[in-house]
């Protein structure tokens, strides 16, 4: 008995201490932050190819084969400058995030009830009119890669007015999306991915399509204004709601309700 004691006592150094806890627990919380972060986006196919990688390398090395080790051994070596640059748009949005106080979220939570207002009035003037429309808003995951990519730069205050003109017949944006973030249209006239999914309703045009897709890639909130039908309609996490009112699209861009997907018009998976 007391010589197994021993033997144990031998293996005491292997229990985890209090820092180590609190260590693992602080990579694990930074781990999930950062798969949160890259959920529903290109990046974390990118993430997921990396992976694929690091496992063909730790094969190769145990099966010993030299040549392919030696290669992605050479191909990691420049792999930290690799990731800040495929990485870069995802880095940029969570370090803005990690330096917004309290005070700042707290004054930007005072002003997006004034923006959802502009919106609303926008939202509910174009289809008065209609006027096609898409507008996306950005949430968690940034929309700068794609103001970048494609349209024209705004950076203005949203308003009912400059929504209005920039989606006027005839204009050089009217084709295209709005992206806003927080209280600033970001660009307009952008050109959004459309969905790689089979889309049962054949009445969605380019606009629903386009919707769909970016809110494939990101957790951004689309609304579409349909000028054949004057519809309202949200798409959220790939799920499209359509033939929204007023009072339901306040809800959901003041975050106080989610969009639910209408089976019998929306997407199939």
């Amino acid at each position: 008995m007391n010589g197994a004691i021993s033997q144990l006592e031998r293996f005491t150094f292997l229990l985890p201490g209090l820092t180590d806890l609190v260590q693992i627990v602080i990579v694990a919380v930074g781990i999930y932050y950062v798969l949160r972060l890259l959920a529903r986006t290109r990046a974390i196919q990118m993430l997921f190819g990396l992976v694929l990688l690091l496992a063909i390398y730790f094969l190769a090395r145990l099966l010993d084969l030299n040549l392919i080790s030696y290669l992605m051994g050479k191909l990691f070596e420049y792999g930290a400058i690799a990731a800040l640059i495929v990485f870069q748009p995802e880095l940029r949005s969570a370090l803005a995030r990690l330096g917004q106080s309290r005070m700042l979220r707290l004054f930007h939570q005072m002003e997006q009830g004034e923006v959802v207002e502009e919106l609303v009035d926008a939202v509910e003037r174009l289809a008065r009119a209609k006027i096609g429309a898409i507008i996306a808003l950005e949430r968690e995951v940034g929309l700068d890669e794609y103001a970048a990519e494609q349209g024209t730069r705004i950076n203005a205050r949203v308003s009912a007015e400059l929504l209005l003109s920039i989606f006027s017949p005839y204009g050089p944006l009217h084709d295209g999306a709005t992206l806003i973030s927080g209280d600033t249209i970001l660009a307009a006239g952008v050109i959004l991915p459309l969905t790689q999914f089979p889309v049962s309703d054949k009445s969605l045009g380019t606009r629903h399509r386009a919707a769909l897709g970016l809110s494939e890639e990101t957790d951004a909130l689309v609304v579409v204004v349909s000028e054949e039908t004057q519809q309202i309609s949200l798409a959220h996490r790939g799920r499209l709601e359509r033939g929204v009112d007023s009072a339901r699209l306040r809800e959901v861009l003041a975050g106080t309700a989610k969009v639910t997907e209408t089976r019998a018009e929306g997407v199939t998976r």
